[in-house]
């Protein structure tokens, strides 16, 4: 499975512990940046990792900043993307088992890095049920119709 990762300054520590956790795991991982700790804005590697994943170079995708809040906004704004702000391992089950979330947002400044790599090794792990939240994701997916006017992929 490819996995597209990127992160802004204050996430770039811990997105580097994630690349090496996830090559140990056996995953392919595309980085988008930042290589660096120098100040950035995160909006442009949330972009790049969405765009990622919404034109399926990547099956997933994983973003870090500070605290995970604007990652997941700008993420967000991609019709197409569901992305999920976790903070434990719960919140990472039921956003993959119930919203087929598809990029994980965390926080480098809230998480410890044991709690973090948890978080990604659950998310990862976890299939979309299916069932009655198929039909949720699917009028998650209307609604971007109607309010974005475009073609969504699903």
């Amino acid at each position: 499975m490819k996995i597209a990762i990127g992160s802004d300054h204050a996430g770039y520590p811990l997105k580097e512990k994630i690349k090496e956790f996830l090559s140990r795991e056996g995953y392919e991982v595309l980085d988008f940046g930042t290589h660096t700790k120098d100040s950035t804005h995160y909006p442009l590697y949330a972009k790049h990792v969405a765009k990622a994943v919404l034109e399926g170079k990547a099956h997933r995708g994983i973003l870090v900043c500070g605290t995970g809040i604007g990652m997941s906004i700008t993420a967000n704004k991609f019709p197409g993307i569901r992305a999920a702000l976790c903070t434990n391992e719960y919140m990472a089950r039921m956003s993959r088992l119930h919203n087929d979330a598809n990029i994980l947002c965390l926080g480098e400044r809230v998480l410890g890095t044991e709690l973090a790599l948890s978080i990604v090794k659950v998310w990862l792990e976890t299939p979309f049920e299916g069932g009655r939240h198929e039909k949720r994701v699917e009028l998650i997916t209307e609604i971007e119709h109607e309010t974005c006017g475009k073609d969504i992929p699903r």
